[in-house]
């Protein structure tokens, strides 16, 4: 996963010291309206994404979860950046060139779809072939689209409307939903990088005790047999999704290259610890094995890449961290769902 060389930095921490992460640009929406500028349609779509990166993580595991795998196309690019950004290198898993125009890096595609293009490149990207358009660069926005804008191209059980608990976003948990996502987003999804990416001593303080604060919060919800085996109960929802890539890899990467190491989640949280394993390591109709299938080939390569991502954004020597021994401990018979 390390690059020959450490590409610039694709966000800079602020004057203070601060990571400030900058908001997505292309918003545009695929909807199942036949007579709207993006229709959903079978094989119009690509999902161009890095494995590693947590935000396209969100998007293949929706992909796989709703069985989208012959609707959208997938195009993988290399696990880390190079010196211009995402890139293809035909390293696994990467294709070893956009298999659409034949480019090399992502760059290439968003100057496709908007010449002289200038701003932040990142995946995962969603893009039309059809109008050769990036219709959007925002994960939480593609995971939605994915939920319930293809449904009319899928079989009548893997429709929203018929699976179990409501879907992956029901609407009798909305706001729940919504509640959570906003102070995970915050202190967790994006509190990692916060603190691993801060650039003195006060900002690090400042983002590392509530990134540990939300965990216990979570801990604590987890322990409630309404909120068992899943966050919202016995259905996987998008908080599930969302929190997932977050913590497949905090003890891999964030306890030890991001400094988020006040404690572990295998350790220290035997709730969060049960519900991960739970879903990484399930093949039965509760994730159809989503989570496992979208992880287990790169569960090995999160700390080299994170230590390379930080010595992009605040320089240093490059040091790999080593272990943990057990990347992620096997589930016990009794802990199995349905036992």
């Amino acid at each position: 996963m390390t690059s020959a060389s450490i590409p610039p930095r694709a966000s800079h921490p602020q004057g203070n010291g601060a990571f400030k992460r900058e908001e997505s640009s292309f918003r545009s929406w695929i909807t199942s309206d036949p007579s709207s500028r993006f229709p959903a349609e079978k094989g119009r779509y690509a999902l161009y994404l890095s494995a590693a990166c947590p935000w396209s993580h969100r998007t293949v595991i929706v992909r796989a979860l709703k069985r989208l795998e012959g609707i959208v196309d997938f195009y993988s690019c290399h696990l880390g950046m190079g010196p211009q950004g995402w890139y293809f290198s035909g390293e696994d898993p990467s294709l070893p060139a956009d298999p659409l125009y034949g480019f090399h890096t992502i760059r290439e595609l968003y100057e496709k779809a908007e010449p002289g293009y200038k701003g932040r490149v990142t995946v995962p990207v969603l893009w039309d072939k059809k109008t050769h358009a990036l219709v959007n660069n925002e994960s939480s926005e593609i995971i939605r689209m994915f939920y319930t804008e293809f449904d009319h191209l899928l079989p009548e059980e893997d429709r929203e409307a018929n699976r179990p608990g409501g879907g992956l976003y029901p609407a009798d948990l909305r706001p729940e939903i919504d509640e959570m996502n906003e102070w995970v987003y915050h202190t967790i999804n994006n509190g990692v990088y916060k603190t691993g990416f801060a650039a003195n001593q006060e900002q690090y303080d400042k983002n590392v005790y509530p990134l540990f604060e939300s965990l216990d919060r979570l801990e604590r919800h987890l322990s409630e047999p309404a909120h068992q085996p899943f966050l919202f109960g016995k259905s996987v929802t998008e908080a599930d999704i969302r929190l997932y890539v977050t913590l497949i890899r905090f003890d891999l990467a964030y306890v030890p290259v991001f400094l988020c190491n006040l404690k572990t989640v295998r350790h220290d949280y035997p709730n969060l610890y049960l519900w991960l394993r739970r879903l990484y390591w399930d093949q039965g109709d509760a994730t159809h094995g989503a989570f496992y299938r979208t992880t287990e080939s790169i569960l090995d390569k999160f700390g080299a890449g994170y230590a390379e991502a930080r010595v992009r954004m605040l320089g240093g020597p490059l040091i790999v961290p080593r272990g943990p021994a057990v990347l992620i401990d096997p589930l016990k018979e009794e802990e199995k769902m349905g036992n």
